[in-house]
């Protein structure tokens, strides 16, 4: 794959990947564990924790957005983001094992969760090895895209 195409889809899809978490985030400080899919109703202080991880979840997705437009100098960060996405996915295997399956959503995102960020990590990568270390210590030197 080209330089520009690889950079082009790692841009493409942190901007969906952080707009995603940005709204997912939002709409549970907004609506709390209702949003949640097979949720229950819950009392005041697990309404009050799932909105407060909302905002930490609107926060990493601001991150994500936030390594779109220099892709190649925040490759560190995107390695670093794309691990803690990882670990959500990991709480969720020591979830179903502590407490039992989670609904069939969560079920499904349990893959998502785990392979995406090695997708991710792997195409930072690429794209940072072949924007060169000139590109990144100093992009006025780097080459043409």
């Amino acid at each position: 794959m080209r330089r520009y195409a690889m950079r082009k889809l790692l841009q493409v899809w942190l901007g969906l990947f952080g707009a995603s978490a940005v709204g997912i985030g939002l709409l549970h400080i907004a609506l709390g564990p209702s949003c949640i899919p097979g949720s229950i109703p819950v009392n005041a202080t697990m309404d009050s924790e799932d909105r407060f991880y909302g905002s930490i979840f609107v926060a990493y997705g601001v991150a994500v957005l936030w390594c779109v437009r220099e892709v190649e100098k925040k490759a560190e960060v995107v390695k670093f983001l794309a691990a803690a996405f990882f670990l959500g996915g990991l709480a969720r295997v020591v979830s179903w094992l502590a407490a039992g399956p989670p609904h069939a959503f969560f079920v499904a995102m349990i893959p998502v969760e785990l392979v995406q960020p090695l997708l991710m990590v792997a195409l930072a990568n690429r794209v940072a090895r072949a924007a060169g270390p000139l590109a990144i210590a100093r992009p006025e030197l780097a080459p043409e895209r």
